[in-house]
């Protein structure tokens, strides 16, 4: 049993050793044997390959605002508290203690059964166990994939798939198709399903799953849609619409058109809640959604110079990354700093990265899956071009107040210059 959160530190990094093990057997038997917690809490499950983090925050924001206590689960995170929050903070650490305390039994359980549970497989556990007792909805979002990730482990109220692209596919295949798959598994019997606009290959995926299941499914770009923002006073302006004679307009801080279509998916399943019963207030939702920030999505964390922190950790994030510099800083200087996980298609980025800045300066960033200088050295030999720095340093030497300083890759990465970034400002 855990008396200190120092102890509770050291317990994770020694799960660390079972790795990242698809299947559900093993949370299943943690909850089960835990009273089932995940059947006593109500809560909406959210997927995709992109823009989860900021459906989920926009989500939360917009219930928080309608009176919900509103419980969130996110990865990733330098924290163990930061991956479960309750309204807008973390989980304390006593209250996380006591959920580990009650779930440390099973765990001993299982591992003499040599079902070892993995740390994000715990983590979960204690997500529900939490949530059950402490939130009337919880927003969850999947950690990789859906049919086979650990978060797929409940029935929710709603389903969100934010969008379907190439990424992790060690884990999930090397097709579209197959990524769909699944996405797709997040989607349960008559239970609705929210996406975003898909391509053609995952959208049959995911229009076969929902009929399989029975669930009525709700398509941006189909059965709702938003006009291309208007930038005012530093906001987009975002018309929605659903086909009925009201139209809503969002206002926005978050940048960029993906971000548009994220909280366009908020939207909707806010209406749908209220069609399903829920006591919600459109207009009360969407001046919350006004004010939601999301860490390294687009962020300005410096003003002089300017310095943009973005996570764009995929050659879709990276598409909708290089939209944003062109909205925002269409004939600014600009330069690159860009830390990457080894397992990433980094050729296929860098192509889509080249041309639009002065310098791009790769690095490497303390965690286990990051690309190391030896990693990057053919990209550099390729390209007398790239530079590679230490990124600390790197941040450092950001000193031009005319040019604009953009800091993407890895969202662990993007965390840990944020971190940086406050330290420096204290």
């Amino acid at each position: 049993m855990f008396a200190t959160f120092d102890q509770v530190v050291d317990f994770f990094e020694q799960r660390k050793t079972f790795g990242i093990k698809p299947g559900l057997e093993r949370i299943k038997a943690l909850l089960r044997l835990s009273g089932e917690p995940q059947k006593q809490m109500k809560a909406i499950h959210i997927a995709g390959t992109n823009g989860k983090g900021s459906t989920s925050h926009f989500l939360k924001d917009a219930l928080i605002a309608n009176n919900y206590k509103t419980g969130l689960f996110s990865s990733p995170s330098q924290t163990l508290t930061g991956h479960i929050w309750i309204q807008d903070r973390p989980i304390t650490e006593a209250a996380f203690i006591i959920e580990l305390n009650r779930l440390y039994p099973v765990i001993n359980v299982l591992d003499e059964q040599d079902m070892h549970p993995t740390e994000f497989e715990i983590m979960t556990a204690i997500a529900c166990l939490y949530f059950s007792q402490h939130t009337d909805i919880a927003v969850i979002e999947a950690g990789m994939g859906g049919r086979e990730d650990t978060t797929n482990c409940f029935v929710p109220i709603l389903s969100i798939i934010t969008n379907v692209a190439m990424d992790h596919t060690g884990f999930l295949g090397e097709r579209i198709e197959q990524i769909a798959y699944h996405k797709a598994g997040i989607i349960k019997k008559g239970i609705p399903v929210i996406t975003g606009d898909l391509k053609l290959n995952a959208n049959r995926v995911i229009v076969e799953e929902a009929n399989r299941c029975e669930a009525d499914l709700y398509q941006l770009g189909d059965h709702f849609t938003i006009r291309t923002p208007v930038i005012k006073n530093d906001l987009q302006h975002v018309t929605w619409q659903d086909g009925s004679p009201m139209t809503h307009t969002l206002q926005l801080q978050m940048k960029g058109v993906h971000q548009a279509e994220n909280a366009a998916l908020a939207v909707k399943a806010i209406k749908l809640l209220k069609q399903k019963g829920y006591m919600m207030d459109l207009s009360v939702a969407l001046t919350a959604m006004k004010h939601t920030k999301v860490p390294g999505r687009f962020e300005q964390v410096c003003h002089d110079p300017q310095v943009i922190l973005d996570g764009a950790h995929n050659p879709d994030g990276i598409e909708s990354f290089l939209s944003s510099v062109q909205t925002y800083y269409p004939s600014k200087e600009r330069h690159l700093l860009f830390g990457v996980f080894k397992d990433k298609d980094v050729e296929v980025m860098l192509d889509k990265l080249r041309s639009y800045f002065a310098t791009i300066t790769l690095t490497t960033f303390d965690h286990p899956r990051a690309a190391s200088k030896d990693e990057l050295q053919s990209f550099l030999v390729n390209d007398p071009s790239l530079y590679f720095v230490p990124w600390r340093e790197a941040v450092s030497a950001m000193n031009d107040a005319k040019a604009v300083y953009f800091i993407t890759g890895s969202l662990h990465f993007i965390m840990q210059v944020e971190d940086f970034f406050d330290i420096c400002k204290r």
